[in-house]
């Protein structure tokens, strides 16, 4: 099972993420990622394959840091591709929506071939990757963030506990799930997802 957290903070939210990703950390995961919205609204990933202490060195090293109120992070058992960095979450859709996911989409190659026939390319062998480009395509047709995640999962089958934010609303961060564990916490200084 991956982990996954999130939130939206008054403050940059990159050390909570990888604290909690450090917590969730319990197993020898194969990889991590997190990706934080700037203040230009424009994202900004790092990805590591390895423990999440590999993931922190390489943040440390970046001479753009990672600064921001809004983000995701995910650490990955892979299911679907080799552990690596392009199949390490965040997945990104067309620098739109980012997405963090635990679980497995059983239906991802049908999703995939629909997708690639629509003219989304694809830059990692996982099913989460469909997740983020489904979000995107619902976008073009819903007035907001959540009824464009909400279109998306129907085309789902499968388990997924998601994490997603959108360069289009970058004060919102949206979760949902089926037969995935998730977490949600409001605080005073920020609402998050675990």
């Amino acid at each position: 099972m991956c982990g996954i957290v999130g939130g939206v903070a008054n403050n940059n939210i990159t050390p909570l993420l990888l604290e909690g990703l450090k917590r969730l950390e319990y197993r020898g995961y194969d990889s991590s990622g997190l990706i934080v919205l700037s203040k230009h609204n424009t994202f900004n990933r790092a990805r590591s394959v390895g423990k999440v202490k590999n993931l922190e060195d390489s943040i440390k090293r970046r001479k753009q840091k990672l600064i921001g109120n809004i983000g995701i992070a995910h650490t990955r058992w892979a299911t679907h591709g080799e552990p690596t960095n392009y199949n390490a979450h965040p997945h990104i859709s067309k620098n739109s929506v980012s997405v963090v996911h635990n679980g497995i989409i059983e239906n991802y190659a049908e999703l995939k071939n629909d997708q690639l026939i629509n003219g989304y390319s694809f830059y990692s062998e996982t099913d989460t990757e469909v997740i983020a480009h489904a979000i995107d395509s619902a976008m073009k047709s819903c007035v907001s963030l959540i009824s464009s995640v909400q279109l998306a999962i129907k085309s789902f089958s499968g388990s997924y506990g998601l994490g997603i934010i959108s360069s289009k609303y970058p004060d919102q961060i949206i979760a949902a799930r089926k037969g995935s564990p998730l977490l949600i916490g409001i605080g005073k200084n920020g609402n998050y997802i675990d």
